[in-house]
């Protein structure tokens, strides 16, 4: 399992906009193979900051999505970004 965390910084004045605009992909992942869970969501503390995670089966899966990113004015918006990617070799019940 693979998963994909961090967050983005857009201007604040921005952040709805751009979360408004990435519900598509939003969609798309969660309805492609292998994606296990797929969000972006706004910080309540921070208004410019956006949280990432992803959960993937597999890295070939993630591979197959990833054209599928920010578009070139999603992109442009991104101030900062700090997103890691995690392998997992297993999982425990809490």
């Amino acid at each position: 399992m693979l998963i994909i965390a961090g967050s983005l910084h857009v201007e604040p004045d921005a952040r709805d906009g751009y979360l408004a605009e990435s519900a598509q992909v939003i969609a798309q992942a969660r309805a492609t193979a292998g994606c296990l869970d797929f969000l972006l969501a706004a910080d309540p503390l921070d208004p410019g900051r956006i949280h990432i995670y992803e959960r993937w089966e597999s890295p070939e899966q993630l591979a197959a999505f990833r054209g599928s990113g920010p578009s070139d004015q999603q992109e442009a918006e991104i101030l900062d970004a700090d997103v890691q990617r995690y392998l997992i070799s297993g999982v425990e019940a809490p």
